[in-house]
């Protein structure tokens, strides 16, 4: 059975506990892909690939049948914050 996105949220939900996640599949009907955006406290201190590898680390069963991964965020909260901030004063 193929991997879904609700599957790839709850594990993610469950061993990285971020306080944004979103997963868009992006498989169109051809295997298993996802792309994931993800902040979490438990990024604070690593740098992108530590966090890459975190993501990977976490989905270690999901991946045996995941086609393609793509991590387009993997920030902490703080850096999150920031990017929006920047974001809402460049729309404003």
């Amino acid at each position: 059975m193929a991997v879904t996105k609700e599957q790839v949220e709850s594990t993610l939900n469950s061993k990285l506990n971020p306080s944004h996640l979103d997963v868009v599949d992006t498989s169109g009907g051809c295997g298993a892909s996802f792309k994931v955006e993800i902040v979490s406290e438990q990024f604070e201190g690593k740098r992108l690939l530590e966090r890459h590898r975190m993501v990977n680390a976490a989905l270690v069963e999901e991946m045996k049948q995941i086609h393609a991964l793509s991590i387009a965020i993997a920030q902490t909260p703080e850096q999150w914050n920031k990017q929006k901030a920047q974001t809402s004063q460049a729309t404003a």
